[in-house]
């Protein structure tokens, strides 16, 4: 079953099972904002489970292109268009998000970014591979992010 997500009054559903499920909540919150206010796109995740597709995309973007496999499980994941650009986003257990961004037209504009939820260590898959900047956010406190550009058509 698809969720809304509400950026005014941020919510754990679906993120009941990560250790930090408040902070995960705050980090899809700051994205569904960001979303809503730049495209006036709504925000709308599913179970893993549910998006198996979207999930399988974004896993094989990360295995082709530099070797990573993430080891905590997805729980819940969205795929969608703004403008020219195909978005995809997975939420991990441990407070991962990893988002995938896909200009249509451009293909000098595509990356994978990854975002950490406030409170969780940096995943070991990670932790040698990327520097994280840090950006504070009203709904997610402190997220750390990285990213790497893509260089293959998916």
């Amino acid at each position: 079953m698809s969720y809304t997500v509400d950026f005014d009054t941020v919510s754990t559903v679906g993120l009941e099972s990560s250790p930090v499920a408040a902070a995960l909540a705050g980090l899809r919150a700051n994205e569904a904002r960001y979303f809503k206010n730049k495209y006036d796109h709504v925000f709308t995740v599913e179970p893993a489970s549910e998006a198996a597709t979207v999930v399988d995309w974004v896993h094989r973007i990360l295995k082709e292109e530099r070797e990573i496999v993430i080891a905590s499980r997805p729980l819940e994941a969205t795929a969608f268009q703004v403008d020219d650009i195909r978005m995809a986003y997975v939420f991990y257990e441990s407070g991962l998000s990893v988002n995938v961004m896909y200009t249509i037209d451009d293909p000098k504009k595509r990356a994978v970014g990854f975002k950490l939820s406030d409170g969780m260590e940096i995943p070991e898959e990670l932790a040698s591979r990327f520097k994280f900047a840090r950006q504070r956010s009203k709904l997610a406190g402190t997220i750390r992010g990285s990213y790497f550009v893509l260089k293959n058509e998916y």
